[in-house]
């Protein structure tokens, strides 16, 4: 590397994480050397993470017959073998953890999104996943549908740290927010001491140019075709600017005195799904203090190689960016219907993701 790129977006303020977990990088050292050389941070795990890591390789067979000779179920098998790779994960991330005193070398691991609009049985599942991984940088995702707020509200009032993930729309994020912080609030009436919880809320960035463009592409004018590839960035800035409002107000202002953490935004789906765009153009283009960017390996290699810094890319921009939705709604392309369209997919796609790992634990199970 001629420059050190990812070193100077860690001095900007954004925190590197690997959006990846398998036990083959754990065993071969791969995740200590993406630590070592590329200044990764933290990890995100998803379902469909794991279920690509359990159908690839030998790395989990023993684990898996030992599970059956015990005649484990399925799903209790699954819970097994991801918390088995996120403690591992977590004891490697450990030092810097220590180091940063508990913001980064943190590892997530998501409840099993089957149970995304069930309140109760997502704050069950947060808790026996906190249990399981029993390791204090862990972090637990909890996607932000509507359901899982209140999810959010009572898993942090217990001094769980929380990882928000499907986040896509300014307003669901705000909802986040302040599920919590009245999170936080509970807590504190509960006797924890809230220095000690963490989260941050994933916001989706790729995925939003995904759908606003196949809907340009459609339009095939002028105008649509000048928007392209601008959405996705834009939601992402806003979503940073209602974070900074949150932050000024006197509610938050109480948190912080009694020593909370402000809940960072993690900027979630950053590989570029169109080869049209620049590689690097969702890390280089949302650089600001205060934030997580977890990319796949790729991504991380393709800023460390070619990625081009311009400072603080995210301040100054919110005009601009609410200009870029005012276009998009003269065109026929409602942001309320595209960001919901996105939850729904995204909750189906987990879902499906996660059948897929416990089609595959089955499989190997021999059952």
């Amino acid at each position: 590397m001629s420059s050190d790129v990812l070193g100077q977006l860690s001095e900007a303020g954004v925190s590197v994480w690997l959006d990846d977990i398998s036990r083959d990088r754990l065993r071969t050292g791969n995740l200590q050397s993406l630590m070592d050389d590329y200044h990764v941070v933290g990890v995100t795990s998803n379902p469909t993470i794991f279920a690509k890591a359990l159908s690839q390789g030998d790395a989990y067979d023993e684990q898996v017959k030992d599970l059956k000779i015990r005649a484990v179920s399925v799903e209790e098998a699954s819970r097994a073998l991801t918390t088995y790779d996120i403690r591992w994960a977590c004891d490697v991330l450990r030092p810097v953890y220590d180091a940063t005193n508990g913001q980064d070398g943190r590892v997530s691991i998501e409840v099993d999104p089957r149970v995304a609009k069930d309140t109760e049985k997502t704050i069950a599942e947060a808790r026996n996943l906190w249990w399981m991984v029993d390791r204090p940088n862990a972090y637990i995702k909890i996607p932000a549908t509507q359901a899982g707020l209140e999810a959010i509200t009572e898993t942090i009032a217990q001094g769980i740290s929380v990882n928000v993930t499907l986040i896509f729309s300014l307003e669901r994020h705000g909802k986040v927010i302040d599920a919590y912080m009245e999170g936080l609030e509970k807590a504190k009436a509960n006797g924890h001491d809230l220095s000690k919880i963490f989260s941050v809320a994933s916001f989706f960035v790729s995925r939003v140019d995904s759908e606003v463009d196949g809907r340009l592409d459609k339009l095939g004018t002028p105008e649509a075709e000048a928007l392209r590839g601008k959405a996705a960035i834009a939601n992402a800035r806003l979503a940073y600017e209602l974070f900074e409002n949150k932050c000024a107000t006197e509610r938050w202002q109480a948190l912080a005195a009694d020593g909370a953490n402000v809940q960072r935004p993690l900027w979630a789906s950053t590989s570029t799904k169109d080869p049209a765009f620049p590689d690097t153009m969702y890390v280089v283009d949302l650089v600001v203090a205060d934030t997580v960017n977890t990319m796949p390996e790729a991504t991380i290699k393709a800023t460390a190689d070619h990625g081009e810094l311009r400072g603080d890319t995210v301040h100054g921009t919110y005009d601009e960016s609410r200009q870029v939705f005012a276009d998009l709604e003269k065109l026929g392309i409602g942001y309320d219907d595209v960001v919901q369209v996105l939850e729904d997919e995204g909750v189906a796609k987990f879902e499906a993701s996660w059948n897929e790992l416990l089609d595959t634990i089955r499989t190997n199970m021999g059952l």
